[in-house]
């Protein structure tokens, strides 16, 4: 994989008081980044422009076989930590203030090639203590020159 990537990322979460999909919510980005391998881990590095906001996000994705760390810093800063089977619970800030999520991952699965990952996750998140939803996450990597996405 080369250092310039473009990185696609892709969720949905399913409503706490529904099962029905066509109550989920889709989010998406698309965004340039830097990729780079160091001890075991993938790391992903890119920014993120919130709309609404003048600051930057700055974004580090951090991928390993059985997790998928998330850290954000800017106009909201958190520290999520997905791990198979494991609850982690970090405080998330935001403009408008801080809450307490859970994060409860039960799958990971990673595939790798040599110009593209492709991490799949699928979580149960609690804010505050309560349950908010089940989620997933999609997180595409490839090589900007081989990317078949674009910005």
């Amino acid at each position: 994989m080369t250092k310039d990537i473009l990185l696609k990322i892709s969720g949905l979460q399913f409503s706490a008081d529904s099962d029905d999909i066509n109550d989920s919510e889709p989010v998406e980005i698309i965004a340039p980044g830097e990729y780079y391998y160091k001890n075991g881990k993938h790391y992903i590095l890119y920014d993120e422009v919130v709309e609404g906001f003048e600051n930057v996000t700055k974004n580090v994705l951090k991928l390993q076989k059985d997790s998928l760390e998330i850290t954000r810093r800017g106009s909201s800063n958190v520290h999520m930590i997905f791990e198979k089977d494991r609850k982690n619970m970090t405080c998330y800030s935001t403009p408008f203030g801080s809450m307490m999520m859970g994060i409860d991952a039960h799958s990971i699965s990673i595939e790798e090639s040599e110009e593209e990952i492709h991490a799949q996750v699928a979580y149960a998140l609690d804010v505050n203590y309560e349950h908010l939803a089940d989620c997933t996450i999609d997180l595409y990597v490839q090589s900007k020159d081989q990317s078949h996405f674009s910005l």
